[in-house]
């Protein structure tokens, strides 16, 4: 797989899905981004920790396993590799390298059969979804509760109320009778 470096990932990684969240993961086509102009690469990662990979048509198997900790290792034919979460949705998962700070996107074909298939556009689409949007969308209830709205808060009055122009007359008026009453006696 190829790898990028996106600084997006890291600006939306709270509206991110857990990497153990196996059945977001699992029996969905997640065509890998890189060469999907010249060919096809789809990862089908199956409950049972088989691996399909299938590029232009042809077939191999391998292995997959979630090691806890937002890791998954993914076991090909010749090689291994060591993957950390990056980011997770229904529609984009991105890999992030171990000890690189680079990561594989690949993107649910169920959900954006031919729309997102270049870094540029996958880019574009989660700085839509989730940093132009005043609430972000899809995110469990008690997340978008941070984004409802603020109350709002009134400027104090730096005038005095009228109240407190009435109780200060009144005292006055008070102050000056009785010195008026001491006055006359």
């Amino acid at each position: 797989m190829i790898t990028y470096i996106s600084e997006i990932i890291p600006r939306i990684q709270r509206y991110s899905q857990k990497l153990d969240n196996i059945t977001l993961l699992t029996n969905q086509h997640w065509v890998v981004v890189d060469e999907i102009s010249t060919s096809k690469t789809v990862y089908i990662f199956r409950p049972n920790n088989d691996l399909i990979v299938s590029r232009n048509g042809l077939v191999n198997k391998g292995r997959w396993e979630y090691l806890g900790s937002n890791s998954i290792l993914i076991e090909l034919t010749n090689d291994s590799f060591l993957f950390r979460h990056g980011f997770f949705d229904e529609n984009i998962l991105a890999l992030k390298s171990d000890g690189k700070d680079e990561y594989a996107f690949l993107v649910n074909e169920t959900k954006f059969e031919k729309e997102l298939n270049s870094l540029k556009e996958i880019q574009e689409f989660l700085e839509k979804k989730y940093l132009s949007a005043s609430i972000p969308r899809n995110l469990p209830e008690t997340d978008q509760n941070q984004y409802k709205e603020a109350p709002t808060y009134t400027k104090k009055e730096t005038e005095p109320s009228v109240a407190i122009i009435v109780i200060v007359t009144i005292l006055v008026l008070l102050f000056i009778i009785k010195l008026l009453e001491e006055f006359t006696t």
